[in-house]
Order: structure tokens, then sequence, then C-alpha cells
């Protein structure tokens, strides 16, 4: 009982630490959300790699191209000119895009051959923006951003010591289910892991804006070579750099659609398996504080109820265990709380969400650990119908491609 207790005292000071680190979220949130943009409204060139159709593909496209921007480009790229999602796009930008502040064009890059497919999307669409683009910005088709996202995006690289601008993604389930709401917690505790430290922020590749300047001085193109990973790789090179990465709160960029607990697996084991390859001191963060908490958590609660049946007493390791879930809950509650802020258009849908994010989120630390163990064992992952097995930081090897 006594090492029972030392852990239980361990995951309650690491609950503590968590809930404060939820208050400095909310109070960067608020404080960065309230701040005046910066009059910096340079052309940018839009890359969003496509394959596939995405869930609410349509209405991401053409929030896309709906944005209050003087004038920029979107330069949509897929690997193959039959791919569904074209047809798709073009659709849109007939029905949408007769505008004079916007050109969307789409690229055909091929199959990759030495790195990710993703990537190689970039790489490709990267040497085919206009001659006027200052700034490159990268997004992702299954993300649904705001009218006002890419001004927010760009308007920080105003300051030109910056390295690069990000903002990241916010699920939010629509028809809902277990599965969807698990998803959303499970990704929260990154979300709110970006903020004031910008020096420990990281680029999320479905929402960065880079001075086309550092992009080329820097030659990420050729960095990308080999990589699957786009912005592990370009959050690298930009800490190699000494460039800081800031985190704009207005950029928490919506991605609606549900999933089932196949895809929750396939996802999230896809993501630490990305982790562990390009960033392994991570990868054995989550392996052992999701490990910790398991124990105490999960493992105290089969203890509380083993005493129970026994006729020991109990209450005081109950006690603790709901000292733990409070904690948790109280972190979720404020992390909700911040986010309705940049989010405030879907603020009904996060309304329904909010018990699940309270709730669901022991279960969210099991799964990182589940992620985290496969990840330990396998290094192969399927991404948009590719198989990959990833061999280091700078070597990806197609396995397997669909049809």
């Amino acid at each position: 009982m006594y090492f029972f207790y030392f852990l239980v005292g361990l995951g309650i000071w690491l609950g503590v630490q968590s809930l404060r680190g939820g208050f400095r979220y909310r109070a960067y949130v608020r404080r960065e959300t309230a701040r005046t943009l910066a009059e910096f409204e340079p052309f940018v060139s839009v890359v969003a790699p496509a394959r596939g159709i995405d869930e609410g593909l349509r209405e991401n496209i053409r929030a896309l191209i709906h944005q209050n921007y003087p004038f920029y480009e979107i330069l949509f790229v897929s690997d193959r000119a039959d791919d569904p999602c074209l047809k798709i796009i073009e659709q849109v930008k007939e029905a949408y895009g007769a505008s004079g502040r916007v050109r969307a064009r789409v690229i055909v890059s091929g199959p990759a051959t030495d790195c990710g497919q993703k990537v190689h999307n970039l790489r490709v669409a990267s040497g085919q923006i206009s001659p006027k683009c200052e700034v490159l910005v990268f997004v992702d088709t299954d993300a649904r951003p705001d009218a006002d996202w890419l001004r927010q995006l760009v308007a920080p690289l105003a300051d030109e010591t910056l390295g690069a601008a990000t903002g990241y993604r916010w699920f939010v389930p629509d028809k809902g289910g277990a599965a969807s709401r698990v998803r959303s917690v499970w990704n929260a505790s990154v979300a709110s892991a970006l903020g004031a430290n910008r020096d420990k922020n990281f680029c999320w590749g479905g929402s960065t804006a880079i001075r086309r300047s550092n992009f080329e001085q820097l030659n990420i193109s050729d960095r990308w070579r080999g990589s699957v990973s786009d912005d592990f790789t370009l959050t690298h090179v930009l800490q190699e750099a000494k460039l800081p990465i800031y985190y704009s709160a207005n950029c928490l960029v919506p991605s609606v659609g549900d999933c089932d607990f196949h895809e929750l697996l396939e996802f999230s084991t896809r993501q630490i398996k990305i982790t562990r390859a390009y960033a392994p001191h991570l990868w054995k963060q989550v392996f052992l504080g999701s490990l910790i908490f398991s124990l105490v958590f999960f493992g105290g609660w089969f203890l509380v109820l083993v005493r129970a049946v026994l006729g020991l007493s109990f209450w005081v390791p109950l006690i603790l265990l709901c000292v733990i879930f409070v904690l948790g809950a109280a972190k979720s509650f404020v992390r909700w709380q911040a986010v309705t802020i940049p989010l405030l258009q879907y603020h009904r849908d996060l309304r329904r969400d909010l018990l699940g994010q309270m709730l669901l989120w022991p279960f969210a630390s099991l799964l990182y650990l589940y992620n985290a163990i496969a990840a330990a064992f396998s290094s192969r992952i399927e991404w948009r119908g590719i198989t990959y097995e990833l061999k280091s930081p700078t070597e990806a090897v197609i396995i397997a491609r669909d049809s």
C-alpha cells in the first residue's frame, strides 16, 4: 500500500501541474485573441495537399476560398489526376471561387518515391508558387477554418524574428458517439501544450505560415526529402536555426466529423508511431506518463474493489482516486473554456461535447498507453491509402499503395 500511496501522490502532483498548465493556456488564449493584429497582409500562397474525400470536404474547400484576405492563391495538390477529391474541388471553385482576390488551381504531383506522399505534394507545390508570394501557408483539407483564419495566421509574421506561425486542430464531433468523443479528448491534450513558450511550440502541418525567405534560406524543401512528417521536420529545422514558433490562438481550426473505434485506433496510433520516429524523447514521456497514470488510476479502482469485497477499508484510496479524477476533469473544463473563445461559432457543439471532455479523459490516457506500446513494436503506418515503414527521420519506405 505504501508504494501505491507514493504513486497516487505522484499522480496528484502531476494533476496539479497539469491543471496549472490549463490555467496558463486559458490565460494565453484570452490574451492573444484580444490582441490587435499587425497590419501585415502580403501575397500568400496556400498549399493544400489532398488525397481522397474527407468528411465535409466541400465545406472545407469553400472555407479556404472565402477568406477575408486581400489577395492570395490556393494550390490544391494531389498525386493523381483521377483522385475523386479533385472533382469536388473543381465544383466548389466553379460555384464559389469567382473572385479577383483569390486564385485557386490544381496541381498533380505524381506518386512519391523518396518521402511521404503529403511531403512530396508540398515539395512539388512549393516549387510552383506565384513569384509574388511572400508567405507560404500549409493547410489540411480536413480542416474548416473561419473567414479570418488566413489573416490571423499570417499577421504575426510581421515580426521578422519569428520562424513561423502555427495553429492547431480541435476535433468537433458531428453526430457524436464514444469513439468521436474520445478522439477529441485524446487530441485536446496536445492542443493545450502550445502557448507562450515559443521555443517549445511546434508547427502543425494543417495550419502553418512561414515567410518565403525563411523557407528558401533554410532549404525546407530539401530537408523534407525522405520524411513522412512535414510538421516534425519543419519544427526541427526551425529549432535548429533558433527561430521561435508563434502559436496563434485564433487559428485553432475545427475538424468536424466522426470516427469509429477502428479509425480512432488507427489515427491515434499513427500519430504516436510518427512521434517515436521523429521525437523519441516525446514518445518516452507519453509512455511513462500514461503508464504511471494507468497503474495508479485503473489499478487503484481495482484495488478499491478488491478491498471492498474482502471487507477491508477502502475509503482513503477511493478519496485519493476521486481527487485525481477531479483534477483531470477541472483541467478539461478550463481547456474547454479556452477553446470556446476562438471557436465561438461552434459553441453549441462544444457545449454538447463538454461532458465527454470532463468524463472521458482517463480513457484517452489509457489510449495513449496503448498507442505508445504499439509504437514500440512497429514502425509501419497507413496514411490515406499508403503504407509506410518509418526507417528513420530521413527515410520512409513506401510498402504498398492503393490503386
